[in-house]
């Protein structure tokens, strides 16, 4: 299973570069509408839609929410920062709220367990990524901060299993991951934070104003939220009865087993680049 994993997981890595160094911004903002459009599929059942009918419905209904946005906010050109801010804003604002339904998991499903529910979370989780993600992209060196992010949340991910597997206790949300524990949690974060000095280090010239402080807070606070992301989504599939959200990644489950943390990681990291004068 580990080989099968790490196979799957230098794939994955290997498309995702090819991607992000090849395809122009429309291209990738259709790549990653496309992945989206999937772990819509994966979550429409997980909010509780049986009939296929209706899944397709609610894969539709996200496509349609990105199109949205993606007009809205001028992504194909020149988006402006007051008009994708904001969305940036109501993304970290709904991460918070899952932060305490996860602490306060399962009393919380009664404000989040209905289909409804459950069908709004899948906007706010994935469609609001996609918009942090594509908005990235058209960032000077949009690409490379792309990576910079992906590797943000895997670090957090690695470090985390490794702590976690040597010294892991004390449990860090039983009721949702029984697996993850304080001390694999706080591995990860010191992983990222060397990550993250690492980063200030090889900072270019022209971002010479951008201070150590500011490079380790928008790297850690990244960091915290891909492991909420996590544990939402975790969460919700404890809920709704399934181990994994789906079966097309080998050895990974389904697309949202992967999509989880940078869904959360996405919006913090961009507006952490913003506030941070980047």
């Amino acid at each position: 299973m580990l080989k099968q994993r790490i196979f799957t997981a230098l794939a994955m890595a290997a498309l995702f570069l090819s991607a992000v160094a090849f395809l122009p911004l429309l291209g990738l903002a259709i790549a990653f509408a496309l992945v989206v459009a999937l772990g819509s599929w994966e979550w429409a059942l997980m909010a509780g839609w049986r009939h296929l009918i209706a899944r397709l419905l609610y894969v539709l209904s996200i496509v349609a929410a990105m199109l949205a946005l993606y007009l809205y906010c001028d992504l194909g050109d020149r988006p402006l920062r007051e008009q994708v801010q904001p969305i940036l804003g109501l993304a970290c604002l709904w991460w918070s709220f899952a932060l305490l339904w996860v602490k306060s998991y399962p009393t919380s499903a009664v404000f989040w367990g209905s289909v409804l529910a459950r069908s709004v979370m899948g906007f706010l989780i994935m469609v609001l990524a996609w918009v942090a993600a594509v908005y990235l992209l058209s960032f000077p060196r949009g690409g490379l901060l792309m990576v910079c992010m992906i590797l943000i949340v895997a670090t957090a991910d690695i470090g985390a299993y490794f702590s976690g597997k040597r010294f892991g206790r004390h449990k860090l949300a039983e009721d949702v991951s029984p697996a993850k524990t304080w001390e694999g949690f706080w591995g990860g974060m010191l992983a990222v934070l060397l990550l993250a000095l690492l980063f200030w280090s090889l900072l270019p010239p022209q971002m010479a104003h951008v201070s150590l402080a500011a490079v380790v807070a928008v790297t850690l606070a990244t960091a915290l939220a891909s492991v909420v992301g996590d544990l939402t989504v975790s969460m919700v599939k404890r809920h709704s009865k399934v181990k994994d959200s789906g079966s097309l990644l080998p050895g990974h489950g389904g697309i949202l087993d992967r999509l989880d943390s940078i869904c959360a990681a996405a919006p913090v990291f961009v507006l952490g680049l913003l506030l941070a004068g980047w």
